[in-house]
């Protein structure tokens, strides 16, 4: 019998070896057709953006569970986009959900957009930056109250700014 914990730890699993292996999926692309503010060559992002972040952002990649230092940031302040520095989530709506990346109940307002995702043989609803189209994970209807809904997030898609004192 599969349970919540299973799963979400087995695919866990799962996709931390994929992350480790740098296994994406082929011309992955983030966003499709929108159009976004920020554009950037290829060139410009790998540039921009580490080997790994640039990965997940730019090719849709996950990073592996359980290793983001963003995962256990528990000060005031804000997440930002790593690619376009859009602030996307408050430290207010973050919660630890125990998945092994930052989660969030709620994106700050006109901060993020999402897009079906069947590439793993079912569809999730994938997050990505409004500003400039950067994957930043995918939503569940899984999380807490008020909205019911979990935004799990890549570590690297994100910069985090505390508030000031």
């Amino acid at each position: 019998m599969y349970t919540r914990r299973s799963v979400l730890f087995g695919g866990a699993g799962l996709l931390a070896a994929l992350g480790a292996t740098g296994v994406v999926r082929a011309g992955a692309k983030s966003a499709g057709a929108e159009t976004f503010e920020v554009t950037k060559t290829d060139a410009e992002w790998r540039a921009l953006l580490s080997p790994a972040a640039y990965r997940v952002l730019r090719r849709e990649g996950t990073e592996p569970a359980f290793t983001s230092p963003l995962d256990h940031e528990k000060r005031a302040g804000t997440f930002s986009c790593a690619g376009c520095g859009l602030p996307l989530f408050s430290s207010k709506t973050k919660y630890d959900s125990g998945t092994g990346w930052p989660s969030f109940w709620r994106p700050l307002a006109n901060a993020v957009r999402t897009k079906p995702d069947r590439s793993h043989g079912w569809v999730r609803t994938e997050v990505h930056c409004r500003r400039c189209g950067g994957h930043l994970g995918h939503v569940f209807k899984d999380g807490p109250r008020p909205t019911g809904l979990r935004y799990c997030i890549n570590g690297l898609s994100l910069t985090f700014t505390p508030a000031k004192a």
